[in-house]
């Protein structure tokens, strides 16, 4: 189960997309790109042109994540625009698994995601459509938010549906830097986006390298004990059920 580092162009400066998109090339596995519609989320960031023009321009593969109302009809374009993974809410979509086929049809990667507070095990039977899950670890809409370790026993009983050797990714987004991300990494996360803490940092490449580093040195001693977490490089006395 490799580690995969995804910064979030939501942090960079708008401005110059292209040439932030190249600061973080050559070390940043994806970029992960927010698509916000202010409908599904209080937001209101870019959409598939811009992608497109990116997908034109940049050299790491993209990485969508539509926080969008609608995902049914609009997802699918893209997937046909060259992005390697799109990422839909289950929340909003009315379709999930024939969204999902449909975004793999196009030759994409299909995400779900989930908010903080919706739980995995509604779709369990779906996983199988799925090349990866993604679990907000804030509220989506904003940047620069704090990580809700509340999220954590999730991202266990998520990496427990899945298996340890699942092909299915399993991402998580919201507070992630080179602290945090041991945390999300304990409890069986793989895919990590990380926006300011990557953007905000005055050498991105070396905050992505730490990042990594740190959540490679979790995922090898901790591991997720039921529906509970045990935070060998994280003690936690204050969390009923963390030990």
């Amino acid at each position: 189960m490799s580690v995969q580092i995804s910064p979030s162009i939501l942090s960079s400066n708008f401005a110059e997309l292209a040439a932030e998109c190249e600061r973080v090339a050559g070390a940043a596995d994806w970029l992960h790109v927010d698509v916000m519609d202010n409908h599904f989320v209080p937001n209101l960031t870019l959409g598939l042109p811009v992608v497109e023009a990116l997908l034109n321009t940049v050299s790491t593969p993209i990485d969508c994540h539509l926080m969008i109302e609608d995902p049914d009809r609009w997802a699918p374009a893209y997937a046909e625009a060259g992005a390697g993974s799109v990422t839909f809410h289950v929340e909003a979509a009315q379709a999930p698994i024939r969204l999902a086929r449909a975004l793999r049809s196009a030759g994409a990667r299909a995400g779900m995601a989930l908010k903080p507070a919706t739980a995995i095990e509604p779709y369990a039977d779906m996983l199988v459509e799925l090349d990866m899950v993604l679990l907000m670890t804030v509220e989506p809409g904003f940047g620069g938010q704090s990580f809700l370790e509340v999220v954590v026993p999730k991202i266990a009983r998520t990496r427990e549906l899945l298996g340890p050797d699942s092909d299915v990714w399993l991402q998580v987004d919201g507070g992630i830097d080179d602290s945090t991300v041991e945390i999300a990494a304990a409890a069986g996360a793989n895919v990590f986006v990380a926006g300011s803490s990557v953007y905000g940092a005055a050498d991105p490449i070396v905050a992505i390298n730490n990042i990594r580093a740190a959540a490679i040195a979790a995922s090898g001693r901790c591991k997720p004990l039921g529906s509970q977490v045990r935070l060998g490089c994280t003690h936690r006395d204050d969390h009923d059920g963390w030990h």
